[in-house]
């Protein structure tokens, strides 16, 4: 098959695509032709050599993907051949075929087509792990996402506003923040023109946000606290700012603060089971609903992975961008 290749730590230009072997299958794996993959910011951190592969897992990278099983090991009895499906991947989307642990395969929503269902289970597994299962936002509660019109963003706003929060975001562009605006984001906030967290106190009668799903790390951090509300919740899942800082720990004691981080890529297979049905029973229906859309900024055939990475790293996307093999 034909995979794209990181040949050395680097930039864009590293990207290669080449033939390289087909996955082997194990016994609790499915194989899927691959219909499509999506860019994620820790394909471009792996590209320049900071976020290896767990063990035993795919060398290429691929977070997520969406395509038709090919085969299904011996011990898969929920999938079978022919099954249109998408996936959450330790590795190997950028490549034709993948394999992939059958409790990772989602069936594609209804209402979304084969191509488009990568865009999810990255995102989906992701944003429900952090925001609901760990920060628990509940109806009623405000959301701060921070990058708003990014892939994990565009998909937070309408998950959270479909189950009843009112949702504040950051970006970087008035047109980000008008996009987000149209898929339901209730306050948008430009962090380069403006100071999030006084218009968060704004809009919040001095009381603060609850849960704020943050990809910055250190340059955000103290503000971030600044930003809670009682009983908040900070869930940190990046380190676009960096990862080292000074914090005032007051804050922790006065407004009974919770810091958390959770990455997903090193779960075990077990536990990202878990979340991939916990989406399927909570996430699924919005989508089939129409309350939640694939937001797609570009398509690239897999051979222009360096040209997507490019785009990625400009950050002039909205929402996700997909690689069709």
């Amino acid at each position: 098959m034909k995979a794209i290749v990181i040949t050395t730590p680097g930039g864009p230009e590293v990207l290669q695509l080449q033939d390289v072997d087909d996955p082997e299958l194990k016994d609790d794996e499915v194989l899927i032709k691959v219909e499509a993959t999506a860019l994620n910011r820790a394909d471009t951190i792996q590209r320049q050599g900071s976020y290896p592969p767990p063990k035993g897992a795919s060398p290429y990278p691929g977070l997520e993907c969406s395509g038709t099983i090919e085969a299904v090991g011996k011990k898969v009895s929920r999938w079978k051949i022919g099954d249109q499906v998408c996936a959450l991947l330790s590795g190997g989307g950028y490549a034709e075929k993948v394999a992939v642990p059958a409790g990772q395969v989602l069936p594609v929503p209804p209402g979304v087509s084969l191509k488009d269902a990568a865009s999810f289970p990255e995102v989906a597994c992701t944003v429900w792990s952090t925001i609901f299962m760990m920060s628990h936002l509940s109806e009623g509660e405000t959301l701060l996402v921070h990058g708003g019109s990014s892939g994990i963003g565009t998909f937070a706003i309408q998950i959270a506003k479909y189950r009843g929060s009112k949702v504040f975001v950051t970006a970087g562009s008035e047109e980000k923040l008008a996009f987000c605006k149209d898929i339901g984001a209730d306050v948008g906030i430009n962090y380069k023109t403006e100071d999030f967290v006084a218009r968060v106190k704004e809009e919040t009668g001095g009381q603060g946000v609850n849960v704020i799903l943050d990809c910055m790390g250190a340059s955000y951090y103290q503000r971030n606290l600044e930003s809670l509300s009682v009983d908040g919740r900070l869930f940190i899942i990046g380190f676009l700012g960096g990862t080292s800082t000074e914090a005032d720990l007051r804050a922790f004691l006065a407004k009974r603060l919770t810091v958390q981080g959770a990455g997903l890529r090193n779960r075990s297979p077990e536990n990202k089971a878990v979340i991939v049905n916990e989406v399927e029973n909570n996430v699924w229906p919005a989508i089939a609903a129409g309350k939640v859309k694939p937001v797609v900024y570009k398509y690239f055939p897999l051979s222009e992975a360096a040209e997507a990475h490019r785009l990625m790293e400009s950050s002039k996307h909205i929402g996700k961008i997909l690689l069709l093999p």
